[in-house]
This record gives structure tokens, C-alpha cells and sequence, in this order.
């Protein structure tokens, strides 16, 4: 059906072109994204390998706080290789993250087409349509946190358990994903196991012992995989999800992150990340109502209790809710198909479905706000892009220093590679050879060097929060903007601050659109407040 078809293009189009409106990524997902540009770059060694990792691999230099595996980053690598070497090195991020959103957006076609097969074309329609309307999730599909990469294995496994089968197989199949991706990838989805495997049990859908086997097979193939790949990059016998479990949940080490209360999952993330206004209600009467309440309640009872067990731990972030996010969409479906189906009988049917159809479009305005806004955010991948821009074509390598912020909001291993050259063993080749400009980048941070003026002669240009750090004689080439807020300008009303430097890149364009608006509106503006967060320095004396 035309419909259908629609719906299934939308779940592959639209995160797409989240990517391509916001292509940089921050830190939570920077261990993926430069494992991912490593193995590409400088493959995997077999010999001399300790001292190979320690000269070319990024997470000796910058480890993190607990180890992570590399098995996403090894299949991403694998998958991404070939199309880059179709179509150029300096697409290569966009690659990486365009095939782990693709295989996300696979699982939640999968899960669709479970739904519709479950609960009818109709239910699963609602869906896709709630779904896709939402702006977290579909933002995130393919972005390279490891919560990303378990997401479309428990989409998967929750597809699996929607239409009981005379087997069982589904059942076994959905624990073993779920016993995969919570051994390799998060932990914490041990605990969607539990709250999926006992309402298997209570039902007798599945024998204890038939459970127990399951889960054992299930775990010593998935420590199979982890321990030999990681131990194998870390240098060290290691089993990265037991590691992160000790140092977030034993050692209470998550807690340095920030705290939330108890609540926060139910009263805040879920409400945020379905985004609709008339989602929760449409849950609350898939619950109550005696057509839909059996159904419902399986679907819902592994992802709430999941939801009501994880909140126990003190550090909350909405994305630990992502695996819930399918299963709970549904449930809201489930109304969204019985009230829709109901259309003709009666005004209220008529008139909540119409609520219901400009519920969706709202969301979606309001998706595609938050889209642009987020794109904003990234002020250190911006910058990177504006260096591009301004400095000339040169034939020797160009020495620049990027600061904390700016590693943290966007410049990534990838796209300060553009040609895909294996810089770190830049001794063993002549940079003469290359047609394009070479960029070393020094990282430094939080160290007494930053306080002597020969540290800061190294560099052709530096990217800098903070101005002052620079030690010497420099001059600012502009200064990128990026998001703080929404900002209401009245008539007469001046923007807010002095410009001291240039902006460049996403700050102008806001800047001229702004000031555009403004003019058509007699002086009104509501739109993003971009302050100033990176300088694009040069030392005197460098040719421009």
C-alpha cells in the first residue's frame, strides 16, 4: 500500500537528513567515532601491536573514564570501508554514521512490521507516525553513543516478543539479543532482560530451564566476542561492560555526572522524548480500556518496570530510556488505531481523531525546530569548518591548538583528516606529496604548558573559548557562534551585546536572518540567542 510504503521510506529518509543538518558529533560520542577513523585509518596490527596501538590509536591517548568496546566500532569499520573508498575520506564521518543509523532505522521497521503484524496495519501505522514525529530518538538513530548501537538490538528483540509464536523461537531469539547487547554494549540492559524474561516465565511462554539455557549459551557467545576483540585493543585482558558496571553502579562513580531525583525518568524524559502532548493520555487509555488493556500491558510491563528499576540509580540521562521509547510509542498507538478506526461513529470519535492529526503535525513543527536549533550546538566543528575556510592552500603542515571545548563540541579525529592520511605516523611519508593542506592538531589540556609562551610559538592557529590563553601576538580572524537560548526581541529593542570580532559560519547566518526577520516583523524577533564560544586565532607574521 501506498501508505505503508511512505511510512517505511520516512524511517530511513528522516534521520538521514538529521545527519546531514547536524553532521558533527560531542564527546559522548567521540570513543566510537575516532575508534571507527583508527581501524580505518592505521587497520589492525599483528605485529609489534602494544607499541603500534600506543603510536597510533587515540584511546591510549584519551582513554576515558572506563574502557569501551570496540566491537560496534570493528563492524562500522568494516561495513563503512568500502563506501568510503567510493566516495572519498572526506565523507567518511557522514558515512559511519549514516550505516549505524541505517541499521537502527532497519530495527524500527522491523519492529513495525512485527506491530502490524500483532496488532494490525492500522495500530502500526499510529506508530511510525508517532514515532517519526518524535525528535530524540530519530536525532540520535545514528549518532555514535553505545546506547545507540544497543538501541536497534533491543528494538529487535522487542519486535520479536510482539506475535507469540507455537515455538517459541522469538522468545529465544529476543533473549539472546538482549543477552548480546547487554554483555557488549550497555549494561544496564541486563535489566530490560530481567523484566523481559519473568513475564515469559509468570506466562509459562517459557520453561525456567529453557530460559537458563538460553542465557547461557547466549552470554558465553557474546563474552566470546567482547573479551578477545577488546582485550585485543586495550592490550589488557578485559571485559569492557563488567568494567563500566563496577566503576558506574558498584563504585557509584556515575553519581560525579550529576544526580536527578527518583521521578525523573517517568515526570521528565519519557514525556520529553515522546514529545506529543497526547501521548501519555493515549497510554493511559490503552491501559484502561477493557478492549486494549491485555495487550497493552504486555507490551508495556518490560519497559516501565525497566524504567522504574533503573531510576533507583542516582545519575538519570535520557537516553538510558531510548530502548523503551518503540514499545511505549505502541502503546499509544494501540489508542491512537481504536479511536481512528471509530471515526465515523460519533463527534467525540471525529473530533479526537482530528486532535490526534494536529497532535502529529505540531510535533513534527516542533521536531523540526529543535533539529534546527541542535545543529546550533556544535561551535567546535563549525570552527574546524571556518579554519577550512580561512586559512590558505600551504604545501608544509599546518600546526594548530584546539581547546576543551572545541574537542568536545565537534572536532573529531575524521574531520581534521580529511584526506584520510595516516597522520600519526606522519615521519614514514612526505607530506610534499599531498594536494591539500595538512593539519597536525595539539590537544593539550590542564597542563603547565599552556602557561608557557614557547608552547603557544608552535602554531600557524589556534581555536580558543578564551582568548587570553594565548600567550604572544595573535590576531583574531572571527569568532563562531553557538545555541543559549531562545530570545525574544521587541521592536526598538537592541540585540543584546557588542560584536568585539567577526561571526562566522552558523553565527552570521542567524545573525542576517535575524535581521531579516526583524525587518518584515517591524522589529519582532523569537529565534535562537547565539553567544560567542570559539575564536579563530592567527599568529602575526602567518600569510593570510
Amino acid at each position: 500500500m501506498a501508505l505503508d510504503a511512505f511510512l517505511n521510506s520516512l524511517i530511513f529518509i528522516l534521520p538521514l537528513l538529521h545527519i546531514l543538518i547536524s553532521p558533527h558529533t560531542k564527546v559522548e560520542e567521540s570513543f566510537n567515532v575516532q575508534a571507527t577513523h583508527d581501524i580505518l585509518i592505521y587497520g589492525t596490527p599483528t605485529a609489534d601491536i602494544h607499541a603500534r596501538f600506543l603510536q597510533t590509536y587515540d584511546h591510549f591517548t584519551f582513554p576515558g573514564a572506563v574502557p569501551r568496546t570496540f566491537v560496534g566500532a570493528v563492524i562500522l569499520a568494516g561495513i563503512s570501508q568500502p563506501i568510503v573508498a567510493l566516495v572519498g575520506f572526506q565523507h567518511a564521518q557522514l558515512i559511519v554514521r549514516c550505516v549505524l543509523c541505517l541499521f537502527n532505522a532497519s530495527c524500527l521497521l522491523f519492529f513495525k512490521n512485527a506491530a502490524s503484524q500483532a496488532y494490525g496495519a492500522g495500530a502500526a501505522r499510529w506508530w511510525a507516525v508517532l514515532t517519526m514525529s518524535q525528535f530524540h530518538l530519530v536525532y540520535y538513530l545514528g549518532r555514535t553513543l553505545p546506547n545507540m548501537f544497543a538501541f536497534g538490538l533491543t528494538t529487535l528483540a522487542m519486535g520479536l516478543l510482539l506475535k507469540p509464536t507455537k515455538s517459541n523461537i522469538r522468545a529465544k531469539q529476543a533473549l539472546s539479543i538482549l543477552t548480546f547487547a547487554g554483555i557488549v554494549f550497555r549494561s544496564e540492559i541486563a535489566i530490560l532482560l530481567l523484566t523481559t524474561t519473568l513475564p515469559l516465565l509468570l506466562t509459562r511462554r517459557l520453561p525456567f530451564r529453557t530460559v537458563i539455557l538460553v542465557g547461557a549459551i547466549s552470554a558465553v557467545g557474546s563474552l566470546a566476542i567482547s573479551v578477545p576483540i577488546d582485550s585485543y585493543f586495550w592490550q589488557k585482558p578485559l571485559w569492557p561492560e563488567l568494567s563500566a558496571f563496577y566503576y558506574n553502579a558498584v563504585q557509584g562513580s556515575s553519581s560525579n555526572w550529576g544526580t536527578s531525583p527518583w521521578h525523573y525518568y517517568f515526570t521528565s524524559a519519557l514525556p520529553r522524548l515522546l514529545l506529543n502532548p497526547l501521548a501519555i493520555p493515549l497510554i493511559l487509555l490503552s491501559l484502561t480500556h477493557p478492549s486494549l488493556r491485555r495487550q497493552t500491558t504486555t507490551v508495556l510491563i518490560p519497559s516501565l518496570s525497566y524504567m522504574a528499576i533503573y531510576s533507583l540509580q542516582p545519575h538519570k540521562e535520557t537516553r538510558f530510556m531510548f530502548y523503551t521509547i518503540p514499545p511505549v510509542t505502541l502503546a499509544a498507538a494501540l489508542s491512537a488505531n481504536y479511536i481512528s478506526t471509530r471515526f465515523s461513529k460519533s463527534n467525540l470519535y471525529k473530533l479526537t481523531t482530528i486532535a490526534l492529526v494536529f497532535s502529529v503535525l505540531a510535533t513534527s513543527l516542533a521536531s523540526t525546530s529543535m533539529l534546527l536549533l541542535s545543529s546550533l550546538n556544535y561551535p567546535g566543528g563549525e570552527a574546524l569548518t571556518q579554519l577550512y575556510a580561512l586559512a590558505p592552500h600551504s604545501n608544509t603542515p599546518i600546526n594548530a591548538h584546539a581547546d576543551v571545548l572545541t574537542c568536545m563540541t565537534g572536532l573529531t579525529l575524521f574531520n581534521q583528516n580529511k584526506q584520510g592520511l595516516p597522520l600519526a605516523l606522519s615521519d614514514s611519508w612526505d607530506v610534499q606529496d599531498t594536494k591539500e593542506t595538512i593539519y597536525f592538531f595539539d590537544k593539550t589540556e590542564k597542563s603547565e604548558k599552556l602557561g608557557w609562551p614557547i608552547f603557544w610559538q608552535q602554531f600557524d592557529y589556534v581555536l580558543l573559548e578564551d582568548t587570553a590563553l594565548a600567550l604572544g601576538e595573535w590576531d583574531v580572524l572571527g569568532v563562531v557562534y553557538g545555541y543559549s537560548g531562545i530570545e525574544v526581541l521587541r521592536p526598538g529593542q537592541k540585540e543584546p551585546g557588542e560584536e568585539k570580532y567577526r561571526a562566522l559560519g552558523l553565527g552570521a547566518d542567524v545573525k542576517w536572518l535575524r535581521g531579516l526577520v526583524r525587518k518584515y516583523t517591524g522589529g519582532w524577533w523569537v529565534g535562537p540567542r547565539m553567544a560567542p564560544k570559539i575564536h579563530i586565532m592567527k599568529q602575526r607574521g602567518i600569510v593570510q
